[in-house]
């Protein structure tokens, strides 16, 4: 088994997780940075990171770390810590492709004693039932005999620059008790909050599936109860305003569900829980009910507009922010699509300003088109879809401006009091 000061690692993916990771790692011990992408390795070495979870400071501060997308650098490691995405497919299914990519490409170079520890969010068993496999195959070596593997799952929250990586508690966990115990002591070196070390892998890939699966539906039911009050012609916001003055009660807020974790990682365990003969009823309804608030947010709007009779047909909307959420350039499963789609098939021309977005990526991702200024005057409707800053900042009379007489200004977020808007969920 590897000693502590024995360890260089090499970080598989340099997206959201993988970066913050090597970067922390990177500042008291050799790492390699590892990303398939030339252009995201490219920039990375110039010091500079698009996803801004990281400063260029910091990344100066990481004197131990090196990028590259050359296979062959991976040699130089006994630790491997993959952070690949887990997205689903068309279908809504897992696809382990880029995990299993990645496994198959650690495979050749791993040597005896090595560790590969996975980040990546998974249902139950994944890790030693389907990268294990993998690992065996391309390196001819036995798990716990040759090799070992941990799995310690991410909790970065993107564009959240109070909860970063030392802040948030890590679980950790391990093939054997040893590897446990090497893993977990790896991360308490770079984990200010601490770390908690589950009793096997199965438990700590649960740990976190359940996280944003708890969340998801937390969010649906207040996503119900949004359309409830709607019908009965109460301000949700209020509602839970008034509730939210017992202590324990949760602050969750309506809204459309959408990014890397929440609306993705419920469709991994549901898939497992399938595959051992268990159709899950409740985690299912939360995902549909939250999977179709694009379609109703966009149906509200419709009859806003009807009641002050303005055409939907060829109506001009704005939709203001595309990313998944506020303060961030993350586009990954923008539910704001949904709305936008919806839309368009009422046959409305609808414009898209978010500052924080690229437009090469908007245009890439989603066949978007970016408005950096929408004007004045222009719009039939402007619906507040994410809650940047920039948009607070602007205030209500500012963003009234850009519409024309008797615009609907829909406020998805809550961002401004009920008074000064026309709609909210």
């Amino acid at each position: 088994m590897l000693k502590l000061d024995e360890v260089r690692i090499a970080v598989i993916g340099l997206g959201y997780v993988g970066l913050p990771l090597a970067v922390e790692f990177g500042k008291s011990r050799p790492v390699i940075g590892f990303d398939i992408n030339e252009a995201r390795v490219a920039q990375l070495r110039e010091g500079r990171d698009d996803t801004l979870e990281v400063s260029s400071e910091e990344l100066s501060e990481a004197q131990h770390l090196s990028f590259t997308s050359d296979r062959a650098d991976l040699s130089g490691a006994n630790v491997y810590i993959v952070t690949v995405p887990t997205p689903i497919d068309a279908h809504k299914k897992p696809d382990l492709g880029p995990l299993v990519s990645a496994s198959r490409m650690i495979g050749p170079y791993l040597s005896d004693g090595d560790i590969v520890i996975y980040e990546s969010t998974v249902y139950p068993g994944c890790t030693e039932e389907d990268c294990v496999p993998v690992l065996e195959q391309t390196s001819g070596k036995k798990l716990n005999e040759d090799f070992y593997v941990g799995y310690s799952p991410e909790r970065i929250n993107p564009g959240d620059k109070q909860h970063r990586l030392p802040d948030i508690k890590k679980v950790t966990a391990g093939s054997t008790r040893e590897a446990a115990d090497l893993v977990d002591a790896l991360y308490s070196t770079i984990i200010r909050a601490g770390t908690h070390k589950a009793s096997a892998i199965k438990v700590a890939e649960a740990a976190k599936v359940i996280e944003n699966t708890q969340r998801d539906l937390n969010i649906a039911l207040v996503n119900e109860l949004a359309i409830i009050f709607s019908k009965l012609g109460i301000d949700t916001e209020a509602v839970l305003e008034a509730a939210g003055t017992k202590w324990n009660f949760l602050p969750f807020r309506p809204g459309l569900v959408g990014g890397h974790c929440i609306g993705v990682d419920p469709y991994y365990l549901t898939h497992k829980a399938e595959a051992i003969g268990y159709h899950p009823e409740i985690i299912l309804a939360g995902r549909r009910l939250n999977d179709a608030m694009g379609s109703y947010a966009a149906s509200a709007l419709v009859k806003a507009m009807l009641k002050r009779r303005l055409h939907v047909q060829g109506a001009r909307i704005l939709i203001l922010g595309l990313t998944f959420k506020e303060n961030c350039p993350d586009l990954r499963n923008s539910k704001v699509i949904d709305l936008i789609a919806e839309l368009k098939e009422f046959g409305a021309q609808v414009d898209v300003h978010d500052p924080w977005v690229d437009p090469e990526e908007a245009r890439r991702e989603y066949g978007v088109e970016l408005v950096a200024d929408p004007g004045t005057g222009t719009y039939d409707s402007i619906v507040l879809a994410v809650a940047h800053d920039e948009f607070k900042e602007m205030g209500v009379a500012k963003i009234r401006q850009m519409g024309r007489d008797h615009a609907v200004l829909f406020d998805l977020k809550s961002l401004f009091p009920a008074d000064e808007t026309d709609l909210r969920l």
